[in-house]
């Protein structure tokens, strides 16, 4: 999958956060520490150094959702992670972002603490992110 297709999908699934692009795409995976896993429909971006990983972003198109699609991507992420020696992974969701959340908790994930006023939405409201974090 291109960054620009990634972008794409991104664009399709948010608002807030702001989308990613095609060059914020590409300017992460250029760190050797980033990596991709993708679907057909989807795809994720993570990071692994000095024993943590972090899942920088995740999105399945609208069309594709509830096929499992994100599951799979966030059960590779962790296999992927453990393989780059990360003990430990987090993540930052939205509050509002009931279904992330739902599919986090599934994957072992907790919530560890909250970031008041984190995301800022094009109406200028600000929401929170909640941290998340999940043993290897």
């Amino acid at each position: 999958m291109t960054a620009a297709e990634m972008a794409a999908i991104h664009a399709a699934c948010f608002v807030t956060p702001r989308p990613w692009s095609a060059a914020n795409i590409t300017a992460t995976l250029d760190s050797a520490f980033a990596f991709v896993l993708s679907e057909p429909q989807g795809f994720l971006l993570g990071r692994a150094v000095a024993g943590e990983a972090e899942l920088l972003t995740l999105a399945v198109a609208p069309e594709a959702r509830n096929r499992g699609i994100g599951g799979r991507l966030v059960a590779a992420f962790l296999a992927e992670a453990m393989a780059r020696g990360a003990e430990s992974a987090f993540l930052e969701v939205s509050a509002a972002n009931l279904p992330a959340q739902r599919l986090y908790a599934a994957k072992g994930f907790e919530l560890q603490g909250k970031r008041r006023a984190y995301y800022q939405t094009p109406e200028g409201d600000r929401l929170d992110a909640l941290v998340l974090t999940c043993r290897l």
